[in-house]
């Protein structure tokens, strides 16, 4: 199963510390250099997203977020304003494939990428240890319907 973006902007919040802007080549297109593998990526913003990208607030209130991260006030999501053109790094990442919220609503564990499981909640993690580690089944369909099964009837909820 594909990972889904909830548009959170967590993932991008220190993206500075990854990415930096080496260059200017018009009002709206980039290079950018990642500080890890030395990568050089050229990046415009998306057209649809040149109104959110003029807006600079983001930068004092996430000093360290990707320079290309935004916030629409309308919908309260993360947007990425050079989407379409984004580097690699960012197209191949995923945060999670399962979303496990707390009966109040809380962010309280993921599953990531093919089966890893993540979360500081005792509660779920020892729910995860007795009932949901020891599913063997291929097919990832199904496990996921199992997984959200269990955790569900735990009184969690599960966004795929």
């Amino acid at each position: 199963m594909a990972c889904k973006c909830c548009q959170c902007g967590n993932c991008c919040s220190h993206m500075s510390l990854v990415h930096s802007v080496r260059e200017q080549l018009s009002e709206y297109e980039f290079v950018i250099y990642n500080h890890y593998c030395g990568d050089v990526t050229t990046v415009r913003v998306d057209p649809d997203k040149i109104r959110l990208f003029e807006d600079q607030d983001i930068l004092e209130t996430l000093p360290e977020a990707c320079p290309f991260l935004r916030f629409e006030e309308k919908d309260g999501k993360a947007y990425c304003t050079v989407h379409l053109t984004r580097p690699d790094i960012c197209r191949e990442f995923c945060c999670w494939r399962l979303l496990i919220l707390d009966p109040q609503g809380r962010r309280s564990g993921r599953i990531m990428y093919q089966r890893t499981f993540v979360s500081d909640d005792a509660d779920l993690s020892r729910l995860w240890e007795q009932s949901v580690r020891r599913i063997r089944e291929p097919d990832d369909a199904v496990w996921d319907g199992r997984v959200i099964r269990i955790l569900s009837g735990a009184g969690y909820t599960v966004r795929t």
